[in-house]
């Protein structure tokens, strides 16, 4: 199962809004993602636009999943003058738990179209399976007392 949790993410993203631009807080801003699982693997897709994918890392460690991406700011002229910036710049970062389930030594990733694919598999162990019953012997057994 995968779990996540972050639970100042929307008064981060308020307090932003209301004394300064994004991407300018000491936290990293969080990133939007959609989750789901199809068949045997659990699918993440992370909204990454505009960033190179050399500035993405990613990193496990305990069952924990972190995603960090930089957006740096476009080399512009000295006589350019910006009259609206509403492109968040700086770190993104997110963290996802991973439960046992998942085999966290098999995850991979893709990026297209400013999109981040992660694909993690169940673990072996966390696939259902059959068991074998074993008919044994049908005499029941005497106890002596």
């Amino acid at each position: 199962m995968l779990m996540r949790t972050d639970p100042f993410r929307e008064f981060d993203r308020l307090t932003q809004q209301v004394f300064g631009a994004p991407g300018t807080w000491s936290r990293p801003t969080a990133m939007p993602m959609d989750a789901y699982r199809t068949g045997d693997e659990f699918v993440v897709h992370f909204d990454l636009p505009g960033i190179d994918p050399g500035a993405i890392d990613l990193d496990v460690e305990r069952n924990v999943l972190t995603v960090k991406a930089e957006r740096r700011p476009v080399e512009r002229g000295e006589s350019v003058e910006m009259q609206v910036a509403e492109r968040p710049l700086g770190v993104f970062s997110r963290q996802l738990f991973l439960g046992d389930a998942l085999d966290a030594d098999r995850i991979s990733a893709q990026y297209e179209q400013g999109v981040l694919t992660l694909r993690i598999p169940v673990a072996e162990k966390a696939k259902p399976r059959k068991i074998a019953i074993d008919a044994g012997s049908a005499e029941p057994k005497q106890i002596d007392a």
